[in-house]
C-alpha cells in the first residue's frame, strides 16, 4: 500500500525547528532560573554572613569603649592619687627641712643676732632681724656660706633703728637652702638644742 504525504515537506520542517527553539528557550529559561536561583541564595548568604559579621564587630566595639571608659576613669583616679601622694611627700620633705633649717640657723648664727622673722619660700628663704653691729651681720654672712646646707646669702638691706632705747641694726638678708646629704643631716642631728637658746639670749 502507497502511501502518499499531503503536508508540504518544507512546513513540516519549519514547525519541528519551531518546537526545537521553543524547547531549547524553555530550556535556557529554566537554567538561567536556576543559575539567578543560587547566585541570589549565595549572595544573600554572604550578605547575612556579613551583617552577622558587622553586628558582632559593633557589639565589640561597644565593649571596648566601655573599657576605655574604665580606663579613663582608673587613670584619673591614678593621676589624683599621684598628686595627693606627691602633696603628702612634699609636705614631709617641707617639714623635715624646716627643722634642719632652724637647726642650721641655730648653729650658724653669732652671738650678738636676733632673728625676729623667717619665711621660706621653696628654697629661698628670707631672714629679718637685728644686730649689735655691722660686724655681727659679716660674721653671720661668713658662717652661712661655710655652711653645708646653706648657700648665696645675700645682704638686701642693713639700717640703724632703735629698739627698746637700743640702738641696733635692723638686716634684710636672703639665703638658699640647699639639698640634705647624709653628711648634712647627720651634722644635723648632731647639733645641740642648747646652742639656739644660748645664741638667742646673747642676742637679746
Amino acid at each position: 500500500m502507497i502511501r502518499i504525504n499531503l503536508l508540504p515537506h518544507r512546513e513540516e520542517r519549519r514547525r519541528t525547528l519551531r518546537q526545537q527553539f521553543y524547547a531549547l528557550a524553555g530550556l535556557v529559561t529554566i537554567l538561567a532560573g536556576f543559575v539567578w536561583f543560587v547566585g541570589f541564595s549565595f549572595i544573600g548568604g554572604q550578605i547575612e554572613s556579613q551583617t552577622a559579621k558587622n553586628d558582632y564587630l559593633k557589639k565589640e566595639i561597644a565593649t571596648l569603649d566601655t573599657q576605655i571608659e574604665e580606663i579613663k576613669k582608673l587613670k584619673e583616679q591614678t593621676d589624683s592619687l599621684l598628686a595627693r601622694k606627691q602633696v603628702i611627700e612634699s609636705l614631709q620633705a617641707n617639714r623635715s627641712e624646716t627643722v634642719y633649717l632652724f637647726n642650721e640657723l641655730a648653729q650658724q648664727l653669732p652671738t650678738g643676732i636676733y632673728l625676729r622673722s623667717i619665711k621660706q619660700e621653696q628654697q629661698k628663704v628670707t631672714l629679718l632681724g637685728y644686730a649689735q653691729s655691722n660686724a655681727r651681720v659679716s660674721s653671720l654672712m661668713h658662717n652661712l656660706e661655710q655652711s653645708p646646707a646653706l648657700e648665696r646669702p645675700v645682704l638686701v638691706e642693713i639700717k640703724a633703728v632703735t629698739v627698746g632705747k637700743r640702738r641696733l641694726n635692723e638686716f634684710n638678708m636672703n639665703i638658699h637652702l640647699t639639698r640634705q646629704t647624709s653628711e648634712s643631716e647627720d651634722k644635723a642631728r648632731k647639733g645641740k638644742p642648747g646652742v639656739a637658746a644660748g645664741k638667742s639670749g646673747g642676742a637679746k
